[in-house]
């Protein structure tokens, strides 16, 4: 399945208001995150990518996964996973990313988040005159 980063960001904007488990953690299966148009398979593919990106904190190691059941142990959202998503969250910051993304053919989460931070630093020096 190719990773597709709409979904990682709709995804991120829907786990972060998630409250923290009053276990302290919990199985967060695809169903729990539905997108329009996308299938359960899609979702369990790109929750498993936030994973393994370090985007969410998923309980270490000896939580496991679940026979059967497409998802991940969740706690929250990771520093790494705030700051990818404060990167991409601004619609307009997103469209003009993916613009180039496009344009380009592809690129890395890491350039696709500079990317992200360098239109955010031109809006914040129009806005301020500051030079970042």
């Amino acid at each position: 399945m190719k990773r597709d980063l709409d979904l990682i960001r709709e995804l991120l904007l829907q786990l972060e208001p998630r409250p923290v488990p009053e276990t302290g953690i919990e199985w967060l299966a695809s169903e729990a995150c539905p997108v329009t148009g996308r299938s359960t398979a899609e979702i369990g593919y790109h929750l498993s990518l936030l994973e393994q990106a370090g985007f969410v904190d998923a309980g270490g190691p000896d939580v496991g996964i679940r026979q059967g059941v497409s998802g991940i142990a969740f706690r929250g959202l990771s520093w790494a996973g705030h700051d990818f998503l404060e990167s991409v969250r601004n619609p307009d910051v997103w469209n003009k990313t993916r613009k180039v993304t496009t344009a380009v053919g592809g690129m890395t989460v890491q350039l696709l988040a500079d990317l992200a931070k360098g239109f955010i630093k031109r809006q914040i020096e129009d806005h301020t005159g500051v030079k970042l």
